[in-house]
């Protein structure tokens, strides 16, 4: 049994005619009849009652039709989607993203414009550390990421990355710590001697290394009594009066009550986004979505 065979079986349980269903194939009706009885014979059942007059399904036959149906219409579906991929309107993106990324309200209408030009094109989100990021796009396990990279980052020659938006780091601190006064000029010698939260160091955080590189500059290594992978989590710590942190001042919009943002002053605190890929990497579909980032950019 092959495709042909079961196209010539739709075609005849659908005109209940050998003549028309020869006519509509192209085909003259021997080599028709002869394909049908080698296609019951394979099966082991009769798929048509004959007479002279007439063709009906029989019992076995219906049921057939009905699969033989769903089979040709999935092998049309599979046809198209192949031919989609050749331009990029379908295909598969493995795309990674830091955490503070998604609060960025560009990168959801991004996403949105993306899935709703291209729908074929299936999108797996992942969330990654910086480090995780460069990591997984130098094995070739993601296809892009949306880093947050440190200070003094600079782009190995195998990636391709481009900056996207930009925020700055913020001091994060309880209502009722002493530098939640607004009167105060903070900067960030002043924190020499505060108890920090902080992304694990392990994880390659690109925020980490902006945090320490910038306590570095004041003249010391800051005092973690918390690590925390989620900033949601970091700022409730610091709203119980664990400790204080720096974060990306883009959360403030998901400020819990009990959570005061204050600028640090004196210090390099801008930070920001940027989008990462392989340089040898280079599907249809990479493309199309690289090429829908820079013409949603320059619409903002």
């Amino acid at each position: 049994m092959d495709f042909r065979q079961i196209n010539y079986f739709v075609a005849v349980a659908q005109e209940l005619s050998f003549s028309r269903a020869a006519e509509r194939l192209h085909i003259s009706q021997p080599p028709l009849s002869q394909q049908i009885k080698l296609l019951e014979e394979d099966l082991g059942v009769q798929l048509f009652d004959r007479t002279r007059r007439s063709v009906k399904l029989t019992i076995a036959g219906e049921l057939f039709l009905e699969r033989s149906t769903a089979i040709l219409e999935q092998f049309a579906e599979a046809r198209e989607q192949c031919t989609l991929t050749l331009d990029g309107r379908a295909g598969k993106l493995r795309i990674a993203f830091t955490a503070s990324v998604p609060i960025f309200e560009q990168f959801s209408r991004l996403i949105q414009c993306f899935r709703k030009a291209y729908p074929a094109v299936e999108m797996d989100l992942l969330h990654l550390s910086t480090g995780e990021q460069l990591q997984a796009l130098d094995a070739a396990k993601i296809d892009i990421g949306f880093l947050r990279p440190s200070l003094n980052f600079r782009a190995p020659p195998a990636f391709l990355v481009e900056p996207l938006w930009n925020d700055e780091l913020r001091l994060a601190v309880a209502s009722d710590h002493r530098f939640a006064d607004p009167s105060l000029e903070i900067r960030m010698v002043d924190l020499a001697r505060e108890d920090f939260i902080l992304f694990p160091q392990a994880l390659g955080c690109g925020l980490f290394d902006h945090i320490t590189t910038l306590t570095t500059l004041a003249g010391y290594s800051p005092r973690i009594v918390q690590q925390v992978r989620e900033n949601s989590t970091t700022l409730a710590l610091v709203a119980a009066g664990l400790g204080i942190s720096i974060v990306p001042s883009t959360y403030i919009v998901s400020r819990p009550p009990g959570v005061v943002f204050r600028k640090i002053h004196h210090a390099k605190t801008e930070s920001g986004i940027v989008l990462a890929t392989a340089r040898n990497v280079s599907t249809p579909s990479l493309k199309r979505f690289l090429d829908h980032v820079r013409q949603f950019q320059s619409q903002l």
